[in-house]
């Protein structure tokens, strides 16, 4: 039996990231977890419009998405807890940029990503920025064969419910394989 829990967004833990953009020539960065895949190089994100790191998304149609790992789980929840109106956050790190001037990525963050604004929607509490990923840069020690593994990553994910932050467990099943082995029951 289910019951009802109203119009609860159950898609939670999803991934924490640290979104920094230029903001008045000033790097500045948010918390985020209400992020998602567009496609392979499309991404979104959902930004209470407060954060003052939006209007620098909005100035210049750049913003960096920060993967922070378990070991950064402190300074992740400070940055979303206060404003860049009230602190220097480009303080915490140590920055640097690819080819995209004003998204500062952070090196602390084991995997970064710089992107282009390609799309912002106003919604009454809300932006809905859609970007398109420029390059993407990873410290060596989190790749296998090249790529991003996410068991060395150790990214955070956040829970909305619990309000907590939890950590990635063991994989389930192999994608595009396990299906294979399904058998639907006749009735």
């Amino acid at each position: 039996m289910k019951e009802k829990l109203g119009s609860t967004n159950a898609l939670y833990p999803l991934v924490t990231a640290i979104v920094g953009a230029t903001v008045d020539g000033t790097p500045d960065f948010a918390t985020i977890a209400h992020l998602g895949i567009a496609h392979l190089r499309g991404i979104t994100l959902g930004m209470g419009n407060v954060h003052l790191t939006n209007k620098g998304i909005i100035e210049n149609g750049t913003f960096s998405v920060n993967l922070p790992s378990e070991d950064m789980v402190a300074v992740t929840d400070h940055i979303g807890m206060v404003s860049g109106a009230k602190e220097d956050k480009s303080s915490l790190f140590e920055l640097f940029y690819g080819e995209l001037e004003t998204a500062p990525m952070i090196e602390e963050c084991k995997v970064t990503m710089e992107c282009k604004l390609v799309e912002h929607v106003r919604l009454p509490t809300h932006d809905l920025f859609v970007g398109e990923v420029v390059g993407t840069y990873a410290d060596v020690d989190v790749l296998t064969n090249g790529l991003v593994d996410i068991a060395k990553l150790k990214p955070l994910l956040f829970d909305m419910a619990s309000k907590k932050y939890w950590s990635l467990g063991e994989p389930v099943a192999k994608c595009w394989s396990v299906g294979k082995e399904y058998a639907p029951q006749s009735s």
